[in-house]
């Protein structure tokens, strides 16, 4: 189905996997009923318009309102009426509304419950959820050759990991065969406060694995309603953020339209991961994507705000209450 927009969404070759996913990917946490109700109607309507822009990658997990977001996810990619091939989708495993289990018989039964809420037959990737609360050995020892296992029966095409700490990749990916894991989904470490995950692109690329980033607005910090009430940035860098929001809305600029637009200039990563629930956020988001495609980002903006987030740039927090 081609875009209905004049410029369509650039795709991008996601590693060695083969696939190309739209450069800005449609994450399903929202569907889950996570920052608030969403009806299935509306969650039908928000799938079409994303799929109609040319968003061709939706990205869910059974954490996400407890099993909620596959649900619907499933249900609005069936009401889409197009062949499986025309769409790209991860779903997660490890990471349950009980509790952390990355345990081969947990991760294996996990797959077919993801598929049955999504009603596929396959998923093109299966990440491992946040993986720095379960241990790093056993994922490389247990959860992958599991993994690996399931893609030997075709319920799922590729592997991949999730997490926060940046150093969580580089240990895993030390200790696997070349090309057992295809992807890594790192979040708020590409962002106009954090841009640390630039550091690590060229070892993942020497890998050949491919690269999703999420969280371009680094979890709300860089809206101008701010972040929720348990983000877990500091004080400073939440003040910090806030003064970059209110400058860039004095000067007639959105600081949301201008982080993603910072986000998806790096090619080097495959697609921006963004949270939506509403055919406004869709058109937002790929307004952005299609603007930065034909003008270009807005340097001298982006200039200022690096100035404002100078003194608590790269400032990370620990990891424990967000959503991947």
């Amino acid at each position: 189905m081609a875009a209905a927009n004049s410029t369509p969404l650039e795709l991008r070759p996601l590693g060695n996997t083969g696939l190309k996913l739209s450069s800005v990917g449609f994450g399903a946490s929202p569907l889950g009923n996570v920052f608030g109700p969403v009806s299935e109607s509306d969650a039908i309507a928000t799938v079409r318009q994303a799929f109609r822009l040319g968003i061709n990658f939706f990205d869910t997990s059974p954490y996400y309102g407890g099993t909620t977001s596959e649900k619907v996810l499933g249900i609005a990619l069936k009401a889409l009426e197009v062949p499986r091939n025309e769409y790209i989708v991860s779903t997660k495993c490890g990471r349950y509304i009980d509790g952390f289990d990355f345990s081969a018989e947990r991760v294996t039964r996990s797959i077919d419950e993801s598929l049955e809420r999504l009603q596929l037959d396959y998923v093109d990737i299966l990440q491992c959820h946040d993986i720095e609360f379960g241990s790093l050995d056993q994922i490389v020892n247990e959860t992958i050759p599991a993994l690996l296992k399931l893609k030997e029966a075709g319920k799922i095409r590729f592997i991949g990991i999730t997490g926060l700490p940046l150093e969580i990749f580089t240990y895993v990916l030390d200790r696997v065969p070349p090309r057992t894991v295809d992807v890594i989904l790192s979040y708020c470490h590409y962002s106009v406060n954090d841009s640390t995950l630039e550091d690590l692109l060229p070892y993942l690329k020497s890998k050949g694995v491919g690269v999703i980033s999420a969280s371009p607005l680094a979890m709300g910090l860089l809206t101008e309603g701010g972040p929720p009430e348990w983000h877990p940035a500091s004080p400073e860098l939440k003040a910090a953020c806030k003064a970059a929001a209110a400058y860039c809305k004095e000067k007639g600029r959105n600081i949301s339209k201008l982080a993603m637009q910072y986000s998806l200039s790096n090619k080097d990563i495959s697609t921006i991961l963004v949270g939506m629930n509403s055919i406004q956020q869709v058109d937002e988001n790929v307004a952005a994507a299609t603007e930065l495609a034909t003008i270009g980002k807005d340097e001298k903006a982006l200039s200022e705000i690096d100035d404002i987030l100078k003194p608590v740039k790269n400032q990370t927090w620990p990891s424990g209450i967000q959503q991947s």
